[in-house]
């Protein structure tokens, strides 16, 4: 079969057969899903052997500034202000990651005496994930504390460290 024209329509591709022009095939071609990380810097160096599984069937977005992990540090030394227009610049910038993607995987690990640590920005970034529509998956449990019913009405995928569990 001669492809003439192709739309895609919803991950469908509709193409018109080149013999008969009222006959149309449709097929499902396999597209890999977008996952964004989303954690806290102090858990960076637990993605690699994450991204390594992961980036077999999915197309990876790595936490901001995960190439450069002590840039906030650098901002909070210049002040203030510059340090609240970064992180206002990185929030902004996870909601458009967001906007584009299929679904996030939280990687919350013990941080000190937090058990399954979910910070601030992360909790953010569920948040966005969440009134966007993706899937949220979450590596561990839901930790304990102020904002565990709020992660829970985020109705979160635990996968409990396997990462099969992502669809």
């Amino acid at each position: 079969m001669t492809v003439i024209k192709s739309k895609k329509i919803k991950g469908w591709y509709r193409a018109k057969h080149s013999l008969d022009h009222s006959f149309f095939v449709e097929r499902r071609i396999k597209m890999k899903k977008k996952l964004f990380i989303i954690c806290s810097k102090r858990f960076y160096e637990k993605i690699p052997p994450i991204l390594k599984e992961l980036e077999k069937r999915f197309i990876i977005t790595l936490p901001n500034c995960y190439d450069a992990p002590d840039t906030e540090f650098r901002f909070k030394e210049m002040g203030r202000e510059e340090h609240a227009k970064f992180k206002s610049d990185m929030i902004r910038h996870s909601e458009k990651v967001i906007k584009e993607i299929d679904m996030v995987l939280v990687l919350n690990f013990d941080k000190g005496e937090y058990k399954n640590y979910i910070g601030g920005c992360t909790f953010l970034e569920m948040y966005d994930a969440f009134r966007h529509n993706k899937t949220i998956y979450i590596y561990n449990d839901i930790p304990e504390g102020i904002l565990k019913d709020e992660i829970i009405g985020f109705n979160p995928v635990i996968i409990n460290g396997d990462l099969e569990e992502i669809k």
